[in-house]
């Protein structure tokens, strides 16, 4: 087995990779020394252990505390000891925080500025956006945002533009394409395929399972790619959520938009949509918007492949029609989808989880329903359709009157649960709302939280 080998603040290491599922936090912190990168949450939702990796697909901030060894085979990492440069002087963003007066207890410091630093060199700017994946329990947001918005004009130093480590070899437990995937893990069905890390990394981090037999995806390029067919846009299973953001950003703004309040910068770096797909969770972002476009998912067990509408790979609660040894291979979708609208709604506008999410796809042809596809999330053990709301729609007026005598079908559709988020009740008022709100919006109103104001 080949070691796992990286560049670390610019110097070449190779690490045994005897234990594939120890996280980048723990080796940093207990083997190197190297204590700046915080364990906070320990499940990447406060940002403290943000590092700054760099690949052949850029420089992304990730969380460490679930951001496995093999994951970084042949990248670049950098902490918060290598931001500064090789004579000592601070970083920009690091200056900015010390003029701003950014920082009050410390703790939190090093991933914001790991964060910032990130989106400086990949001259981002929105920074609600790009620091939404760090917490500051001292509250002290206003300074930080302050030195983000100081540091953004500065020039990048030379010593963070980093390059990946061309010289690491093959990647330990890593197929290097879908089709060396799919005949190992035909061989290995009970083997558990790791791409983001960002659902299994709790597993081992929170519920400390051992996980025997393990995959890593991210070396499977040719699931990486997101191309135009005749069916539509295939987006490959190992797309991240950011980078399918970026990608479908124009063509489909509807769920552009919702993917920016998926997790946080530092999730969306790593998740895959693939991922997303085949935890199915019944909370999971993605899945509401694509069952109302009308996907279609591609599954691969060996040479054997199958497709179904996404909606029939969802059976029950944590369950899916997905055989032993066979994985999500990719997801197609319409090439644009101008009726789709999504909402997402939950406690906080960012980095919170859904409690409900609903995604109306609702086509209108001479003032009248000709089509309707309309699913949601949190609502069900599953992402759902709306099956009796959608019946009905179509065939009738698109007027206030028929969406007001539409709301009665939702009690048929779903049966949702009272939890911690919300009562089943609220569940249910809430989505009935949602599709009075995507009635009053085709008609021009203007309804999102961050349009309206007093």
């Amino acid at each position: 087995m080949n070691d796992i080998a990286f560049l670390l603040n610019g110097t070449p290491v190779r690490v045994s990779a005897d234990n594939p599922t120890r996280t980048l936090l723990d080796w940093l912190r207990e083997t190197r020394g190297l204590k700046g990168t915080k364990e906070g949450c320990n499940e990447g939702d406060c940002g403290a252990c943000t590092v700054m990796v760099t690949d052949g697909a850029g420089v992304r901030a990730l969380n460490a505390c679930i951001l496995f060894l093999p994951q970084l085979h042949g990248k670049s990492v950098r902490t918060v000891e290598g931001l500064t440069g090789p004579s000592g002087q601070m970083h920009p963003v690091q200056e900015a925080m010390v003029e701003m007066h950014g920082s009050q207890c410390g703790f939190c410091t090093p991933g914001f500025v790991m964060s910032m630093a990130v989106a400086q060199l990949n001259g981002a700017t929105d920074h609600d956006d790009n620091l939404a994946g760090n917490l500051c329990r001292c509250t002290g947001y206003a300074p930080i945002i302050r030195a983000a918005e100081a540091a953004a004009g500065q020039p990048v130093p030379d010593w963070v533009k980093d390059a990946p480590d061309a010289g690491a070899g093959p990647a330990p437990f890593a197929p290097a394409t879908a089709d060396e995937l799919a005949e190992w893990y035909a061989a290995h069905p009970d083997a558990t395929l790791i791409a983001g890390a960002t659902d299994v990394g709790l597993w081992v981090t929170k519920e400390l399972r051992d996980l025997p037999e393990v995959a890593f995806l991210h070396a499977c390029s040719d699931i990486q790619t997101i191309e135009e067919t005749d069916g539509g846009l295939r987006i490959g299973a190992g797309v991240t959520i950011a980078g399918l953001r970026k990608a479908i950003s124009s063509s489909h703004p509807a769920l552009a938009e919702l993917l920016r309040r998926f997790a946080s910068e530092q999730v969306r770096g790593a998740a895959t949509i693939g991922g997303n797909i085949a935890n199915g969770s019944p909370i999971g972002d993605t899945p509401p918007a694509l069952i109302a476009m009308g996907a279609t998912l591609h599954l691969r067990k060996g040479s054997a492949r199958r497709d179904m509408p996404l909606e029939a790979f969802f059976l029950d609660y944590r369950k899916q029609d997905r055989a032993r040894g066979e994985f999500v291979e990719a997801v197609t979708i319409p090439c644009t989808a101008p009726d789709l609208a999504c909402y997402k709604l939950s406690k906080r506008f960012d980095q919170d989880i859904s409690a409900v999410c609903g995604c109306f796809n609702v086509t209108r042809e001479g003032g009248r329903v000709v089509a309707a596809r309309i699913a949601f999330g949190g609502m069900a053990g599953i992402p759902k359709r709306a099956a009796a709301v959608e019946a009905a729609l179509i065939g009738r007026d698109w007027s206030l009157a028929t969406i007001e005598a539409a709301l009665s079908a939702f009690a048929s559709d779903f049966t949702p649960m009272t939890d911690m988020r919300a009562s089943a009740a609220y569940r249910l008022e809430a989505a009935q709302n949602m599709l009075v709100r995507y009635f009053h919006e085709s008609a021009g109103a203007v309804a999102s939280v961050l349009e309206v104001q007093a």
